[in-house]
This record gives structure tokens, C-alpha cells and sequence, in this order.
């Protein structure tokens, strides 16, 4: 898939992402005058018209760890090959204990997911769509799934390009 980059400052198209915080993780280490938090935030952002990406970002305040995490997802944007409002084909993906199924639905269907892979098809526009999570629901690894079965999606143009056919 086409990868977007839209980190570039001069680019008018940044103020128009959303993002979402989908996780917060907080992590402690045990010194000698007492404990030291930090935290990790998995962040999602998109446009809501088929460009979605995520990032995480790590720092000793909740606030920053945020913006580093927005920041990493606006470099990792991708595109969505949507097909109207819902997605060219099913597909199901495994990434590490977590699996995704998606499913395109019929119009007027709504968005049918939950938890993590909600936000990253909401965000990225999908507007109807079946999807259910498997395996362990960690958000991380449910998320990176989601990215990589929006990655393994191909539209019907595509393939009718690759395979040399005029049309179907």
C-alpha cells in the first residue's frame, strides 16, 4: 500500500487528523528513594477519509508521552483501499496472540467493531464494516493486527491492473 507522510509541517492537510489515545501504560522502577514512573502511550490518528496510522510514545509525564505517540503515528500514516463506505474484500490477519476479521458490510450497515479496532477503522474512514476480534485483546497487538489487515487489503482496481485484465 501507498505509505502518506504527512509529518512535513508545511503540509495543510496535518490539522485535519484526528487522534485517538487508545492505551496508557504505566510502568514503575524501584530506586533507592522510592519509585520512578513512567508511562507509554499508544495513540491512533486519521483523517476520516481512508489515511489512519498509530504510534507509541514513551516519556516520564503522561503529556508528553501522548504527543510522542501522535507524533510516531502522523510518519506511519497509511491508505485505506475503501470501496464506498466499507472495505474490497474480507480478510483475517494474525499478529502475535491477536487475530482480526473484517468483513465489508452493506451500506447503512454502521461500524461494527470494538475496543482498539474500532478506533483505527473509525478514524481511518470506514463507515460499514463487520469486524471481530480473536486471541488476546491486548490493544497494542490488536491494533498493529488491524494496520496490518488494512496493509494486506488490495481494491478491485489493482488487481485488475496486475493481472493485465481491461476490466471485470
Amino acid at each position: 500500500m501507498e505509505k502518506v507522510n504527512y509529518g512535513e509541517s508545511t503540509d495543510k492537510r496535518v490539522g485535519e487528523l484526528e487522534e485517538s489515545v487508545i492505551s496508557i501504560n504505566r510502568c514503575s522502577k524501584v530506586v533507592k528513594g522510592g519509585r520512578n514512573f513512567s508511562f507509554g502511550a499508544l495513540v491512533v490518528v486519521g483523517d476520516k477519509l481512508g489515511h489512519v496510522g498509530y504510534g507509541y510514545g514513551k516519556a516520564n509525564e503522561v503529556s508528553d508521552a501522548i504527543k510522542k505517540g501522535s507524533e510516531a503515528a502522523k510518519k506511519s500514516l497509511i491508505t485505506i483501499p475503501l470501496a464506498g463506505s466499507t472495505l474490497p474484500h474480507a480478510i483475517e490477519v494474525k499478529y502475535r496472540g491477536s487475530k482480526v476479521l473484517l468483513r465489508p458490510a452493506s451500506e447503512g450497515t454502521g461500524l461494527i467493531a470494538g475496543g482498539a479496532m474500532r478506533s483505527v477503522l473509525s478514524l481511518g474512514g470506514v463507515k460499514d464494516v463487520l469486524a471481530k476480534s480473536l486471541g488476546s485483546s491486548n490493544p497494542a497487538n490488536v491494533v498493529k493486527a488491524t494496520i496490518k489487515a488494512i496493509q494486506s487489503l488490495r481494491s478491485k482496481d489493482y488487481i485488475v491492473s496486475k493481472r493485465g485484465l481491461s476490466s471485470l
